[in-house]
């Protein structure tokens, strides 16, 4: 029988594979001809046929930074996924930035200006009830922020049933102590009243701080003051949103959002730029002029401080309207279920078997627990869903019922074709 290592293909004819040649530009031609050997030593062990070297090698590539996904779990902002996709006007306005720019520096007096600005101006411009706005990397930033600069040494008074601990095991009570704050506990977990957090504010209190548990709910027997009910105590408010909406919702009128807590009395309101808001990864400041000028001043802040890349992505986000994140919340379910149906009449023509059914998204990236979204998915064979997620690009569904679903909601509506593709290439 003929060894079928003699049909591993040639170093020099994988290297003429056009799949290769951006590679080849990005990389380097010695640092692709490694990952040739790589999988020209795969074949020959036996871990692949040589049929396969050429697309071990495609696979094996990094495209020159993380690699695209079709988000087709149903899960809208999906942290493991980056969150929110980023807006066409945000993308070029990175690409833009990507060069030198007047991030700190004022064109017309020649002189340094404050950095940012035209993005603090336009999130102020978003946000007009807060007399003062900041930006740090994220979320969490912005907590240990204003536990250090506001509470250092001292106290910081929080219900039992605000807690929250979010993925990869991060806890927000580790983050606050890490600070050098300590922490009041009051309440319950189901129950806590404004006498709780009245009888525990003293001199060593540095702020009251309010939570919105964004991904979890207790139900039943349960209650917590609003955020107007904690105003007044004679200490700083400081509330957490969490998701990043800027105004209500009308789609998820139970999801806070930063005007109506800075109106009913919030001294400072933090929140996620990269979630309901559309934009990049950072953390969004907002509230009392004097209170965020603390926030600012504070050493720590230029440890925490964003990069112009992010200026500009999260400028271009507050100054269109339209962005991937607020489309996929909006999506018709009747329009998907109509994509989800041409998807499969397309592929039964590929000779692949689908088949469009409803479903249910949810909005994900700690915002909205509970809420369902009407729906709409592509269901193919379980066994596609390994194939989809290492293929080019990759595609992510989720399994249920023994199916691969992908799910439509988070798919913008001209990557339809990629979709089939990819599904068609999986089936290869």
């Amino acid at each position: 029988m003929t060894d079928s290592r003699r049909h591993i293909p040639r170093t020099d004819a994988l290297l003429d594979d056009p799949r290769l040649a951006p590679f080849v530009e990005l990389m380097g031609r010695d640092r692709v001809k490694g990952a040739v050997r790589a999988a020209q030593r795969r074949a020959r062990d036996g871990e692949i046929s040589p049929a396969d070297v050429a697309d071990e090698v495609v696979r094996s590539l990094p495209g020159g930074g993380p690699r695209e996904v079709l988000n087709a779990t149903g899960v809208l902002l999906h942290t493991n996924l980056g969150r929110a996709p980023l807006s066409a006007p945000a993308l070029d306005a990175i690409r833009g930035a990507g060069g030198t720019t007047d991030v700190e520096f004022d064109l017309e007096t020649g002189r340094r200006a404050r950095r940012g600005r035209a993005a603090l101006a336009a999130l102020a411009r978003a946000v007009p009830d807060a007399e003062a706005v900041h930006l740090v990397n994220n979320n969490a930033a912005a907590l240990a922020l204003a536990a250090t600069a506001l509470a250092q040494g001292r106290e910081i008074v929080i219900s039992r049933g605000e807690l929250v601990e979010i993925g990869d095991g991060f806890r927000l009570p580790e983050l606050l102590t890490s600070t050098g704050a300590r922490l009041r506990e009051v309440g319950t977990t189901n129950r806590t009243s404004v006498a709780d957090y009245a009888g525990a504010i003293g001199p060593a209190t540095g702020f009251v701080l309010k939570v919105h548990p964004s991904n979890y709910r207790i139900e039943g027997f349960a209650a917590t003051p609003s955020v107007g009910e904690l105003t007044g105590l004679g200490v700083p408010l400081v509330a957490d949103i969490g998701s990043g909406l800027l105004t209500p919702e009308p789609l998820l009128p139970d999801e806070p959002d930063a005007a109506t807590w800075l109106r009913a009395g919030a001294d400072l309101v933090t929140a996620s730029g990269d979630k309901l808001l559309g934009g990049p990864q950072c953390g969004l400041l907002l509230g009392r002029a004097d209170v965020v000028e603390r926030l600012r001043r504070h050493p720590l802040a230029r440890a925490l401080r964003v990069d112009k890349l992010t200026l500009a992505a999260l400028e271009a986000t507050l100054t269109h309207a339209a962005n991937p994140a607020r489309e996929a919340l909006s999506a018709d379910p009747v329009v998907l279920r109509r994509r989800a149906d041409e998807l499969v009449r397309r592929l039964a023509e590929a000779g692949v078997k689908a088949e469009a059914v409803d479903a249910e998204a949810a909005v994900g990236g700690g915002g909205a627990p509970g809420v369902t979204l009407p729906s709409a998915a592509v269901a193919v064979a379980e066994a596609l869903a390994g194939p989809l997620r290492t293929g080019r690009p990759a595609v992510v569904g989720r399994v249920e019922g023994g199916r691969c679903l992908l799910d439509l909601r988070a798919v913008a509506p001209h990557r339809d074709g990629e979709l089939f593709d990819a599904v068609v290439a999986a089936c290869g």
